[in-house]
């Protein structure tokens, strides 16, 4: 989940709140308790007295992590089921400690569950956090121990109370919920302010699970009544739990009247500092009504910013900044504004970790409100013991408050900066000087003189990097500074990095008429054209053309080589494509060239306040969560598994857990420029014109029906529907709603999409898209998308993408790391020119080929050839009925090329069989697969083996989803 807060220790990753509602959030204090690592399982053992205790034997509990005997299993089996609470005690601690390293001890599932019925609170807690660990795995076993957490519901003891109700809802099986509801009733009503407290995190939890009891049983009311309870603590759990839902529903069921707003600001002063934060960040969430409410609030509020923990600082910087906005201009404003700066500079006198998140949070804030911290540049100059991570953020910070009044002291300190020997903090320091020179005009010479300084150093990297932004300064300020050029032309031999040598050959080009010998300094750089890198080459080519066009006697021979080698010997498609495009300007129209490469070319803008004001909003609205150290919104790296259409659930299902994906984390504002103006186009596609008459439109399912006649397989079962996931708003995409998915059909793979136009006046009659580079070699077989007839507003239609496989779009693989599903795309509305960008996970099963079946010999002999290290093993509960019977699970399997080879009765266990399935991809890539089944158990182990690991987690992935769907 994206609410991972900034804690006040450890926050080497941002941290969330304790009590969390949700199950997927790291929280500082209580670690998730069903990770059979957690830290959460350690603790728990360590509950009894060390020195001289009952159950401790006069020595430490680490003791039960060494112990690895053979034959284990069976004594803890009897010290279990011993009538000498010492040693139940410790065997059950025991049992912790194996799971905690990752053995599986869940054989010992019945004898640990005999040992619920005790009064010891020591031992309780010990077998609720087994059962917690393995309730998913054992659904129907956990069932026995129902009655007593029922009993245990309405123990005397509000500790035990509160521990029952907790544990049911961190057991997440479906039929547990329906025993759940009535002690959660009584819990949130109990008396005990801890009872009522952990009852309201426990309502986030089944809303997760069964959010449809949820509202039947009037569980949203009760935490609106929490909200009203005397104790602050229940409060904050209340609010909390309403947020989660809230998130969760995609609804506002927090509903903050005036009422509930002196509730939560009343209970700000008394709760803990974690249920501050949760107060906080729904505060930040509520609109008032005019400036006076604002400000009071504010003045509520601002106390917040003295708190020790920054995770509290953070929430209340973040109130204030949401209310800024509906208080207007004024002394008040200016005055908070004054007060915000105080607590955001003592964040950077914490360990560096804190200061890495606080700097990515100012960041932003000085986007939003730089005036906030304009005199405080002096706090962002970096120590020479700063981590690099640090610096590097100092750095962009001062950047961003540089101004006429500082710019000399900055000059001065980025100077020295540019003698360190960290050669990244170099580079970034002497490209601050040249943005600082872009961005104030006044001060540009300033900035000029002092990378002339730098480059007669003669440091390689420096000139380098010196090049690179003089580049930029003289697209910013044309004709204004070239008398440096001779500087830079003598320093050509120390450039040897490609972005170097292309700034050079830019300035060398553009200011041909300038130079002497701009034909002979290009002419070195030609002599390795072949060995240079594609943007080196782009630029050599261009500028051999500015120089012929403005000196066609000397340079005829020159451009007339470099025509030949980039259309004859270059195998860069842009390259041979730019050659071409020259050589018939320059055979046919010289005139009309001259027109295009010598025009007038667009001054570059400041880029220092570069994310999209929207965008800006949204993030500062996200401020002390992950989304405010990304710099990318929540929906760009938290996918929460949905219903997709149809019923079906989408690839993101995985323990209903909410995934990251952690690629393409750079220029987020650039890869989601909807608008299509501001930055380059990610897939190259800005400029892409689509023409009817080049190619022939691809198949549309809306606008013919042959599809079926077409391209049906020759079996009678039809081709399996994709599962489709939403991928684009239409606040994102010009009105238009996108649905996608993946399926196979006669040996080809198909993008099926869904296009409703929401609210686009213009009708959406052609698309063009592009795919970028992904795991799988994907490309479209036709970028046109034609819609015929036209979809109106309030229209939909679906249309289909064959995709075929490019090598040229293979990317390439991180070793130790499995292959991303993700697939980035782009589509150009052709008619409004609009680009947008979604990125949509692969259906792995769409990959596997029609001879997937192996003999049964060959997949023996198959299964022992592949190592044991690349075995991945999974285990998928609440099946639905169709996917617990073999026969019923092979006929779905071979819808989608999964291929039943044998099965086979497991010996000496009752009930259990195993189904062994072979897979294989077009691209010959194998996959086999082992399933156990048990009778009257709605879940199945997976074991899947393959040469090709990388691929492997997706293979299991889909296997599992196959199982999991109706």
């Amino acid at each position: 989940n994206n609410k991972a807060k900034i804690g006040h220790k450890n926050i080497c990753s941002p941290l969330t709140k304790p009590n969390s509602t949700s199950p997927n959030q790291i929280q500082p204090h209580q670690p998730n308790p069903t990770s059979p690592t957690s830290p959460t399982a350690i603790t728990a053992i360590s509950m009894a007295p060390k020195d001289g205790g009952p159950s401790s034997g006069g020595g430490s509990d680490s003791r039960f992590f060494t112990t690895q005997k053979k034959g284990e299993m069976h004594e803890l089996r009897l010290e279990l089921h011993s009538t000498d609470r010492t040693v139940k005690v410790d065997a059950v601690k025991k049992v912790i400690a194996s799971m905690t390293v990752g053995k599986d001890v869940s054989s010992l599932f019945t004898d640990v569950l005999n040992c619920v019925q005790t009064g010891n609170i020591e031992l309780k807690k010990l077998v609720y956090l087994y059962l917690i660990n393995y309730a998913k795995s054992q659904p129907e076993l956990t069932l026995l121990a129902v009655n007593t957490f029922v009993k245990d519901a309405s123990d005397p003891n509000p500790l035990i109370r509160a521990l029952a109700v907790r544990t049911m809802g961190c057991i997440r099986v479906d039929r547990i919920t329906e025993y759940l509801c009535e002690p959660l009733s009584r819990a949130l009503r109990d008396e005990d302010p801890y009872v009522r407290k952990t009852a309201a995190v426990c309502v986030a939890k089944l809303y997760d699970i069964a959010p449809e009891l949820v509202r039947e049983r009037g569980f949203v009311e009760t935490l609106h009544d929490l909200i009203s309870d005397s104790n602050p603590s229940v409060v904050a759990n209340g609010v909390a739990a309403l947020s989660e839902i809230s998130e969760t529903s995609g609804r506002d069921v927090m509903k903050i009247s005036a009422a509930v707003l002196q509730k939560l600001l009343a209970a700000l002063n008394e709760c803990t500092e974690w249920g501050q934060v949760f107060i906080l960040d729904s505060l930040a969430k509520y609109t008032p009504a005019e400036a006076r409410e604002a400000e009071g609030i504010v003045e509520r509020v601002t106390p917040r910013l003295q708190h020790a923990n920054s995770a509290v600082v953070m929430s209340a910087v973040k109130v204030i900044l949401s209310y800024m906005d509906v208080m207007g201009q004024g002394e008040g404003l200016r005055a908070l504004t004054r007060k915000l700066a105080p607590p955001l500079v003592t964040l950077l006198n914490s360990e560096p970790e804190i200061q890495y998140v606080a700097l990515r949070n100012i960041n932003l804030i000085v986007q939003k409100r730089p005036d906030v911290l304009e005199n405080e540049i002096k706090v962002f100059f970096c120590k020479y013991n700063d981590p690099i991570y640090v610096k590097m953020e100092k750095l962009e910070i001062i950047i961003k408050l540089v101004s006429e009044k500082n710019i000399d002291q900055v000059l001065l300190e980025l100077k020295e900066y540019a003698t360190e020997v960290d050669v990244d903090f170099v580079r970034k320091s002497v490209s601050a000087i040249g943005r600082c020179a872009v961005k104030l005009e006044r001060a540009a010479e300033r900035c000029i003189g002092v990378l002339l300084e730098l480059i007669q150093t003669k440091v390689n990297y420096v000139v380098q990097e010196s090049v690179i932004v003089i580049k930029d300064i003289f697209r910013r300020y044309p004709n204004r500074y070239e008398s440096i050029i001779a500087t830079l032309c003598d320093n050509l031999d120390t450039l040897d990095e490609p972005q170097a040598k292309a700034s050079m050959i830019w300035i060398i080009g553009e200011y041909a008429e300038r130079i002497d010998n701009a034909d002979e300094l290009l002419d070195t750089f030609l002599e390795t054209f072949e060995e240079e890198d594609p943007a080196v080459q782009l630029q050599l080519l261009t500028a051999t053309v500015k120089c012929f066009l403005k000196n066609p006697e000397e340079t005829q021979d020159m451009v007339q080589r470099v025509l030949d080698l980039a259309t004859e010997e270059s195998d860069n498609p842009d390259l041979r494509d730019r050659g071409f495009i020259y050589w018939r300007l320059l055979s046919t129209d010289p005139e009309a060239a001259k027109l295009v490469v010598l025009g007038d070319k667009p001054v570059i803008e400041d880029d220092t306040f570069r994310l999209e004001p929207n965008l800006l909003n949204v993030l500062v609205g996200q401020i002390a969560t992950l989304s405010s150290i990304y710099h990318k919104p929540p929906e760009a790296f938290v996918v929460r598994a949905k219903r997709a259409m149809g019923g079906d659930i989408g690839l993101h299902e995985a323990e209903d857990e909410d995934v990251i994906d952690e690629g393409d984390e750079e220029n987020y504002e650039d890869e989601n420029d909807v608008h299509g103006a501001g930055g380059d186009d990610l897939l190259d596609i800005g400029g892409l014109s689509v023409n009817d008459n080049h190619r022939p439109p691809a198949p549309s399912s809306s606008s013919t029906g042959l599809d079926a006649d077409l391209f049906a397989t020759p079996s009678p079962t039809p081709a399996p529907e994709p599962r489709m996931t939403k991928v684009c708003s239409p606040e994102k995409s010009g009105g238009i709603e996108l649905w996608a998915g993946f399926r196979r059909v006669s040996s080809s793979v198909r993008l099926e999409l869904q296009i409703s136009n929401v609210s686009s006046s213009v009708p959406v009659s052609s698309l063009a898209i592009q795919l970028n580079k992904n795991a799988f070699g994907f490309s479209p077989a036709l970028q046109q998308v034609a819609c015929q007839p036209p979809i109106p507003m309030g229209g939909s239609g679906k249309h289909t993408v064959e995709l075929i496989r490019n090598p040229n779009m293979l990317a390439p693989l991180t070793e130790g790391q499995p292959a991303s599903p993700q697939i980035q795309v782009a589509i150009k509305n052709m008619t409004t020119g609009l680009v947008f960008y979604f990125a949509v996970n692969f259906a792995f099963e769409a990959l596997f080929a029609e001879d997937g079946a192996l003999e049964r010999a060959a997949f023996i002999e198959s299964w022992k050839s592949i190592d044991d290290k690349k075995e991945l093993y999974g285990t998928v509960a609440d099946l639905p009925p169709s996917s617990t019977d073999i026969d019923r699970v092979a006929s779905k399997f071979k819808m989608h090329n999964v291929f039943l080879i044998a099965r086979r009765p497991v010996p000496n266990a009752e009930g259990q069989e195993v189904a062994y399935f072979s897979m294989r991809t077009g691209t010959g890539m194998e996959f086999l697969a082992e399933l156990t089944f048990k009778k009257g158990v709605n879940a199945a182990k997976v074991c899947l083996k393959t040469q090709d690991i990388a691929y492997g987690v997706l293979a299991k992935v889909a296997l599992e989803t196959l199982l999991r769907s109706q």
